[in-house]
C-alpha cells in the first residue's frame, strides 16, 4: 500500500527527530534520515531540498496542523481555558519527538543562528494557536495577542525541557503562570479582555 502525503510527511519527522536526538543537529544526513524514514531519498529531497531547516519548518506545520484538527467549532469556555488547552496540545504533539528536540535544544547553545531562525517561526506559529483556540489573530491587536502569546509559548516549552513527570504538572503549573502574568500585563496597558490571550 503507498502511503499518503500525510503518512509520508509523519514518518519523515519521526525520523529527522529520531536522527536529531542519536547524531544531533549536525549529524543529520541525507543517508541517516532514510534509514529512520524508511523513505527514499527521493522523497526527503522533495520535502528538504534546503536541508534540515526545511524539516523543522515541516515539524511546526504538522504539530500546528495536530492541534487545529483537534479544535471544536464553536468550543465555549473562556479565552483563558483556550488557549491553555490549544498550547498543552501543541506539547502533546511534541512529546512523541522528546528526545529529539531536548538533544536540538542543546545543540542551539552553539548555533545561535539557528536559534535566531527558530525564534523568527514563533510568531506565525502562534498566530494558528490563536486561530485554533477560536480568539482573533489580525490587525493590530491580533499582532499583540501573538506575541504575547509567544512569551507565554517559551516559558512553558522552557518548563516543558525539565519535566519529566507522566502528566507534564510542571509543564502545566508553569503554562499557568505565564498565563497570570499575561493577564496582570494586559490590564496594566488598559487592553480589551482577551488581548494577552486570556480571559
Amino acid at each position: 500500500m503507498t502511503d499518503t502525503t500525510d503518512e509520508t510527511d509523519s514518518r519523515l519527522i519521526a525520523g529527522f527527530w529520531q536522527v536529531v536526538a542519536a547524531h544531533g543537529w549536525d549529524g543529520v544526513t541525507l543517508r541517516r534520515l532514510a534509514a529512520a524514514s524508511d523513505l527514499p531519498a527521493a522523497a526527503i529531497r522533495a520535502r528538504a531540498p534546503q536541508g534540515p531547516g526545511d524539516l523543522l519548518r515541516l515539524h511546526e506545520r504538522l504539530a500546528d496542523e495536530a492541534v487545529a484538527a483537534g479544535t471544536v467549532p464553536g468550543q465555549g469556555g473562556t479565552p483563558r481555558d483556550r488557549v491553555f488547552d490549544v498550547v498543552m496540545r501543541r506539547i502533546d504533539a511534541m512529546q512523541p519527538h522528546r528526545a529529539g528536540i531536548l538533544r536540538l535544544v542543546d545543540d542551539l547553545r552553539l548555533r545561535p543562528g539557528l536559534a535566531l531562525c527558530l525564534l523568527a517561526q514563533v510568531p506565525p506559529s502562534m498566530a494558528r494557536l490563536l486561530d485554533a483556540a477560536e480568539i482573533e489573530s489580525g490587525g493590530i491587536y491580533g499582532a499583540v495577542r501573538a506575541q504575547g502569546l509567544a512569551g507565554i509559548w517559551l516559558a512553558t516549552l522552557r518548563a516543558w525541557t525539565r519535566d519529566d513527570t507522566a502528566d507534564l504538572g510542571a509543564t502545566m503549573a508553569a503554562l499557568d503562570r505565564a498565563l497570570d502574568r499575561a493577564e496582570q500585563v494586559a490590564r496594566s496597558l488598559r487592553l480589551d479582555p482577551g488581548d494577552m490571550a486570556a480571559s
